[in-house]
């Protein structure tokens, strides 16, 4: 994908972040873009990157870990938490994993309405059982899917502008994922509002996810 059809809002992040699943050691702060005055959430309130004017997101369809089509917008009515990943990812994924969840428990009674979803970006080794039970590993909530036959991860990559790559593909299974890190907030429509990068913290993910509920 060309670089610069990445929208200004993640631009510093994925350069930052795109290094053989290894967290960056600089940091920057993403630029925001003001929020709509009919939007639930605020560029005052919002922790992250408000995104809602940025051609981000849509609906797809991949498979869960009992081997059935996941749609997105099977989900409407809850706030979604989306991020890209793989099993085999030895330290951002597992990472970010556990801050959701942990984001998760400082929402208490609330956290009934997000879910969490975890999406492969390595379909070659992560089946839908394999990604769903990793899922789970780190919240029995959490939803793991990938794409199988006839689902086009190229296609829901550009959706989302997540950059992936192998690394020393020619080992055979022996290989890492270079990927874009961080997460998106989906709001109740089903609309991304809000990008998390790397390295938030989860009191400030469980409030932007407030903003949305």
């Amino acid at each position: 994908m060309n670089k610069n059809t990445v929208p200004a809002v993640l631009t510093a992040a994925l350069a930052l972040l795109l290094a053989a699943c290894q967290p960056s050691q600089n940091s920057a702060e993403p630029a925001t873009t003001p929020a709509s005055e009919a939007a639930p959430a605020t560029k005052s309130t919002i922790k992250g990157s408000d995104i809602r004017k940025e051609d981000i997101g849509g609906d797809f369809t991949m498979t869960d870990g009992e081997g059935k089509p996941f749609r997105l917008s099977d989900l409407k009515g809850n706030v979604v938490l989306l991020s890209f990943g793989y099993t085999h990812c030895p330290d951002v994924c597992p990472t970010e994993l556990l801050t959701y969840s942990d984001a998760l428990k400082q929402l208490g009674e609330q956290a009934k309405d997000v879910k969490v979803v975890f999406a492969s970006v390595d379909p070659e080794r992560d089946t839908p059982e394999l990604v769903g039970k990793y899922a789970k590993q780190f919240n029995p909530d959490f939803i793991g899917i990938t794409a199988t036959e006839g689902q086009s991860l190229p296609v829901i990559k550009q959706q989302y502008r997540v950059v992936s790559a192998k690394v020393n593909a020619q080992e055979s299974d022996n290989y890492l994922v270079d990927h874009s890190s961080g997460a998106y907030l989906i709001d109740k429509n089903g609309e991304a509002a809000i990008f998390l990068p790397y390295g938030a913290e989860p009191d400030a993910i469980a409030a932007d996810i407030k903003t949305l509920l």
